[in-house]
């Protein structure tokens, strides 16, 4: 047998360059690396290695977190086909990634993180930031990683590599399993060198295989359907993950079921299909969520059913329901006692099509989808009462200034709400909502991962200054790295949408926005136009709607990364649809107010009981 003789960490890099997926693509096309004590040496000079023959990129963020967001947002928008890798130095530098961990693991989404990791041989004890356990030697800060992990090892001799690299291609690659894998990668084991076999770095190709359905599953789920006189679809992330929209457009024309979307499923299906009834759950529009309240059957394709989706199960009003889940993953498909379909999406659809063969639902009220579609157009409008412009306006506005292909961006806080209402997509992945952890921080960062994925396309990050605040040094990364992104930052100055639900419960205004501060000292408050600037952006604040408009032009024929500044209204939101959403308000309280919605919590929790 050949071998050759190479460290830990250039035979890491050395197999994660070969990796290809069915396209022919690199399965892990580069490497996001911020390096320190534990990473710099070994890695660091294996990664300087591959830059200087072009085997494997490496990108350089400001944050761990910010890398491992852009990771995770890449492996979205290019539908789990690749996937980045991100290291660390060990220490705060991987604590740092565990919440982006967390937030690929929620999302079913491949990111291989690659943390340096304390010595192996335990000779430097402790070294600088390692984490003692006082009662179990084996375990490092990197252990947190492990219940946010699809699969984690620890790399503590040369040779795991070649039974843990290929287990972590097979997660990453698998629609079953797919989700992010830790490698915990000792920092003495990175330097040691080893004499791998040659075969070990061949190219691999690694497919994605189409989990085909039991028969039986089919059969009792067309038997159930068939029976249905108001079915709903409900379309998830994973319609997009398995290529499968034009399956579903097709599924819903042919048997005449609406459609509703989840956060992770919009885009799956244009906005245009006449079967595509829009949002469904707590921030869904009044078209999906009148169809689910009397829905008889509710087959979801690639949904997890999470709280949103379902308006924390109340959004279904008929208590005969039935559930039926299409999904890859036997974990999501028996929720809350569906009748599971385990299948992947494109696949189940076809056969689940072909044995209900000429069977059409009755038609579903046309009129519902018109009359919601006309909403989203008046309530997105320009305003005309001179006031300062609400998160729909604002939505209204870069919604006319990009053209079907365009891709907007978002996270958490009021703005998902009201894109998931309210926003048209056209085609698919042209909508990118991380909403499975609602990960405040994530839309500057997420906008490089897209932009990575599609750089055809426009990307349209739209975030609070709130969440701006919490997470934007990848401004610079997008500058540095020519990963040009437009962003529109909302200015309500503060946590405006946690302010609305605190008022909702009850409470009063306090430590959301900047002016309910307690113990505060200073009312200053932030130059984002000079902080975009200082960063390197183009950055500009505009007055109103129609000035947003004209900004989005020139951001849109700018060469680097944009940023565009406008104040809008914190306390109100465009008012339509929406659902109920369980927020459990407390029993006793001071305040007339919390007790009032006490009651109407109550009332809203036995109202689920009796549909559940």
């Amino acid at each position: 047998m050949n071998t050759i003789r190479l460290t830990a960490a250039q035979a890491m890099v050395k197999y994660l360059s070969v990796q290809k997926n069915e396209e022919g693509e690199a399965l892990i096309p580069g490497i996001w690396a911020i390096f320190g004590h534990g990473n710099v040496a070994g890695i660091g000079e294996a990664l300087a290695n591959a830059d200087l023959d072009g085997s494997f990129a490496t990108y350089r963020g400001h944050n761990e977190q910010g890398m491992g967001n852009a990771a995770v947002a890449f492996a979205k928008a290019c539908n789990r086909k690749q996937a980045m890798a991100v290291t660390s130095s060990i220490g705060p530098g991987a604590t740092n990634m565990v919440t982006s961990c967390a937030l690929a693991h929620v999302n079913r989404l491949p990111v291989l993180f690659i943390p340096g990791d304390v010595f192996a041989n335990r000779e430097p004890d402790p070294v600088l930031q390692q984490i003692e356990d006082f009662d179990d030697g084996t375990v490092s800060a990197n252990d947190c990683f492990r219940p946010v992990s699809r699969y984690f090892d620890r790399i503590s001799r040369p040779e795991h590599l070649l039974t843990a690299l290929p287990r972590a291609m097979r997660v990453l690659s698998d629609p079953v399993d797919c989700g992010p894998v830790t490698l915990a990668f000792c920092q003495d084991t990175q330097a040691e060198a080893y004499d791998y076999p040659e075969h070990f770095f061949e190219p691999q190709v690694w497919t994605r295989r189409r989990v085909h359905p039991d028969p039986r599953e089919v059969m009792r789920a067309a038997e159930i359907l068939k029976t249905a006189k108001d079915p709903l679809i409900i379309c998830g992330g994973g319609v997009l993950y398995a290529g499968a929209s034009k399956e579903l457009a097709d599924f819903a024309a042919k048997h005449r079921i609406p459609i509703a979307e989840s956060q992770a499923g919009r885009s799956a299906v244009s906005w245009r299909h006449e079967m595509n009834f829009g949002s469904i759950g707590v921030t869904g529009g009044t078209a999906a969520n009148t169809v689910a309240a009397k829905a008889d059957v509710v087959l979801g394709v690639g949904t997890r059913f999470q709280d949103f989706t379902t308006g924390s199960w109340g959004v279904f009003g008929n208590a005969d329901r039935k559930m039926i889940s299409l999904n890859v993953t036997p974990f999501d498909s028996t929720k809350k006692g569906a009748v599971p379909l385990v299948s992947d999406a494109a696949v189940g659809l076809l056969a689940l099509s072909e044995a209900l063969g000429d069977w059409k639902a009755p038609e579903p009220d046309a009129k519902l989808r018109s009359d919601w579609y006309e909403t989203i157009e008046a309530v997105t409008a320009a305003p005309t009462d001179g006031a300062l412009p609400r998160d729909q306006h604002v939505i209204g506005a870069v919604q006319r200034s990009l053209d079907d292909s365009g891709i907007v961006l978002c996270a958490a806080g009021g703005l998902p709400g009201e894109l998931h209402r309210l926003w048209r997509a056209a085609e698919p992945n042209g909508y990118h909502l991380e909403y499975g952890y609602s990960c405040m921080g994530y839309e500057v960062a997420g906008g490089l991962g897209a932009r990575m994925a599609h750089p055809e396309r426009d990307v349209v990050v739209m975030v609070g200054d709130g969440s701006y605040m919490m997470l934007n040094a990848e401004l610079q990364t997008s500058v540095m790295h020519g990963l040009k992104i437009i962003i529109v930052l909302l200015d309500n100055r503060g946590y405006a949408c946690i302010n609305r639900l605190q008022m909702e419960c009850g409470g009063r205004m306090f430590n959301n926005l900047h002016a309910s501060v307690p113990n505060k000292v200073s009312e200053d408050w932030i130059d984002f136009v000079g902080h975009a600037a200082s960063m390197g952006a183009i950055s500009e604040k505009v007055a109103g709607i129609a000035e947003l408009e004209e900004a989005m032009g020139r951001a849109r024929q700018s060469e680097r990364s944009h940023v565009i500044v406008i104040d809008t209204e914190s306390i109100k939101d465009s008012g339509v649809g929406g659902h109920w959403w369980d927020v459990a308000v407390p029993e006793v309280s001071p305040r007339k107010e919390v007790n009032d919605a006490r009651d109407g919590y109550v009332a809203q929790v036995n109202r689920r009981y009796t549909l559940n």
